[in-house]
């Protein structure tokens, strides 16, 4: 199925994913950033910051693709900046976007979309203020240009195959939606994260941070070999080598729990050597070994080790 591909870009999703990772305190141990972001955060920030702050952790979940969405059909601007999009979000109208926004959500109720519009604004400019304006700048020129590149892959490649270059093994199988937006992210690298939309996907997927020191090996030469270093995570790769497998199968076959399998397909896809089929009929989804992956692991350790 071929489906219609765009490229946004804006610090605004950066803004919106640091805040969820913190407030909802989800995925650090899988992320670069690791699991001492929040308590950094919380030793540094003011009290009463924090404490504004955790009022999020308990509100629904669901709240941030209404807020993904509102970043969708933000009044662009030339700078996009950050409180251009909160102070648009603050003074717009619910009953005015509430039918730009039921395209995508038919079940949004005007209720709810007010709610996220009044609550979450004020949350957002503070965490502006004393986390994410120090880092923007920084993160800003790593995915604007990680969109440029995308943007002019696009022209070359099949939508497919961007998608699954983009996302590191990401294959849609047959989703139906018509049109799929990627954007470029820095906090949750190395994991793509999705909102399924009403004939929309929004895929966010990870741009790796250079190191600060050449001399370092690069992070996702690190991520490969330590995926690689594990007897049950190349036992699963051979497995899925031939086709496709269902978490269940490969539970069966390598008589591994739940907690375990899903530990090693982590590693393994944030190391870029699985790929992650995604379909309307299996929540769990699919996996099969990405062929790109052992080229790019020689290519990444020749390169680090000045052979080529």
């Amino acid at each position: 199925m071929k489906y219609k591909v765009s490229i946004d870009v804006s610090a605004v999703y950066e803004l919106l994913s640091s805040f969820m990772i913190y407030v909802t305190e989800k995925w650090t141990d899988n992320l670069d950033i690791g699991s001492q972001f929040k308590s950094d955060l919380d030793q540094q920030l003011p009290t009463h910051v924090v404490n504004e702050l955790k009022k999020a952790g308990s509100w629904p979940f669901l709240d941030f693709d209404v807020l993904y969405a509102l970043v969708i059909i933000r009044e662009k601007n030339p700078e996009d900046h950050i409180e251009s999009f909160l102070s648009w979000v603050q003074n717009s109208s619910p009953q005015k976007l509430h039918p730009q926004l039921t395209p995508f959500m038919p079940s949004l109720t005007l209720e709810d979309l007010t709610r996220v519009m009044s609550a979450y604004p004020p949350l957002l400019t503070l965490w502006n203020l004393h986390y994410f304006s120090e880092v923007e700048e920084e993160f800003r020129v790593l995915i604007e240009e990680d969109a440029q590149e995308k943007s002019v892959l696009l022209l070359k490649m099949e939508s497919e195959s961007l998608i699954e270059y983009a996302t590191g093994g990401v294959v849609l199988d047959d989703l139906p939606v018509s049109s799929v937006i990627l954007f470029p992210g820095v906090h949750f690298r190395p994991i793509n994260t999705y909102c399924f939309y009403e004939n929309l996907l929004l895929i966010q997927y990870p741009v790796d941070v250079p190191e600060e020191n050449e001399d370092d090996p690069p992070m996702v030469l690190l991520r490969m070999t330590e995926a690689l270093h594990d007897a049950e995570r190349l036992r699963l790769l051979r497995f899925v080598a031939d086709e496709p497998k269902t978490v269940g199968e490969i539970a069966q076959h390598l008589q591994l729990s739940d907690e375990k399998l899903l530990h090693h397909l982590v590693i393994l896809r944030a190391a870029g050597l699985l790929r992650s089929h995604v379909n309307a009929e299996d929540q769990n989804g699919r996996f099969s070994l990405r062929p790109d992956g052992a080229s790019e692991l020689q290519m990444f350790l020749e390169s680090y080790m000045r052979l080529s």
